[in-house]
């Protein structure tokens, strides 16, 4: 129950600031997607079901939230929710390198789920071009703003599962 609060109060949070704050700089060409990396943080240190949901509930409210097709938003996070929650406890997030790494991959997926989803829906969805800078300076903000959140995300001990505890669990379903 802990966890799911925690969850709903970050994604509340991240909402806000990209919806109401981060929109209204005009300085920037991108806005960094906070909840995708909430996401996938939230996914490798929870698990698949637990990444889902939190894909599913961001995506679901971002897309009520801004004017993107009711649904799409909350498909792509869901996926890679799933995506990330593969690599449960098996990827070190304490350093530097692998959020950035996580940080790049996510927004690449994430536009190339857009991309396909633009083949069936050719008007409706927005698509990134991967010729255009703007991909390539959201994929580098998120990568770099990544290290931070998961350090930040790392404090709280809702949000990452405790390696002893997963393996104990495992092992009682044995």
């Amino acid at each position: 129950m802990k966890t799911f609060l925690t969850c709903f109060l970050f994604i509340f949070s991240f909402l806000f600031v990209e919806t109401a704050i981060l929109t209204n700089i005009v300085v920037f060409p991108i806005i960094p997607d906070l909840l995708l990396l909430f996401t996938v943080y939230v996914a490798i240190h929870r698990g698949s079901l637990i990444g889902e949901t939190n894909g599913f509930f961001s995506g679901l409210f971002l897309d009520i939230l801004s004017a993107s097709p009711l649904g799409l938003n909350a498909l792509l996070r869901t996926i890679i929710g799933f995506i990330a929650g593969l690599f449960f406890l098996t990827l070190n997030t304490n350093g530097f390198l692998v959020p950035v790494f996580l940080g790049v991959s996510a927004t690449l997926v994430k536009a190339l789920l857009q991309q396909i989803a633009s083949f069936f829906f050719p008007n409706i969805v927005y698509t990134y071009d991967f010729l255009n800078i703007n991909i390539w300076l959201e994929c580098l903000v998120n990568g770099l703003l990544a290290p931070l959140l998961f350090f930040v995300f790392s404090k709280f001990r809702t949000l990452a599962e405790d390696p002893a505890e997963a393996i104990n669990k495992s092992a009682k379903r044995f």
